[in-house]
C-alpha cells in the first residue's frame, strides 16, 4: 500500500498558478502510474491528469488541457501538477492516487480517468481560485 501526501494547495486569484506535489512512500512508486483528481462540494470526483510509470505518457481532460501539466520524479518519489491560468471552476480538493496495476502496459485515457483504476489515495489539498 502506498502512503500519499499532497501539498501546495492554497488561495489564488483567477489567472494565477499553483504547483501541487504528491509525495509517495510504501510501494515501488516508479512501477505505478499516478493520477490527479479533484472534487468540489456537491460534485463527483473528477479526473485531472495521469502519468505513466516512466512519465512518457500523460492524459488530461479537455477542461484542463493546455493549462495543467503533470510530471514525476521517480528518484524522489514525487508527482507534481503545475496549474496555470487558474479559473474559479478549478476550485476543489485535489487528490493524487496510485494505480492498482503494477507495471501497467496498456494505457488509455478512458482507463486512466476512472477513479476505480487507482488503489491508494492521498487526503487531498484544497485549491481555491477567487474571481
Amino acid at each position: 500500500q502506498a502512503h500519499l501526501v499532497e501539498s501546495g494547495g492554497g488561495l489564488v486569484q483567477t489567472g494565477g498558478s499553483l504547483r501541487l506535489s504528491c509525495a509517495a512512500s510504501g510501494r515501488s512508486f516508479s512501477a505505478y502510474a499516478v493520477g490527479w483528481f479533484r472534487q468540489a462540494p456537491g460534485y463527483e470526483r473528477e479526473f485531472v491528469a495521469a502519468i505513466s510509470q516512466s512519465g512518457n505518457t500523460t492524459y488530461y481532460p479537455d477542461s484542463v488541457k493546455g493549462r495543467f501539466a503533470i510530471s514525476r520524479d521517480n528518484a524522489k518519489n514525487t508527482v507534481d501538477l503545475q496549474m496555470n491560468s487558474l479559473k474559479p471552476e478549478d476550485t476543489a480538493v485535489y487528490y493524487c492516487a496510485v494505480d492498482r496495476k503494477l507495471l501497467r502496459t496498456y494505457f488509455s485515457k478512458t482507463v486512466m480517468s476512472q477513479p476505480e483504476t487507482y488503489a491508494d489515495w492521498g487526503q487531498g489539498t484544497q485549491v481555491t481560485v477567487s474571481s
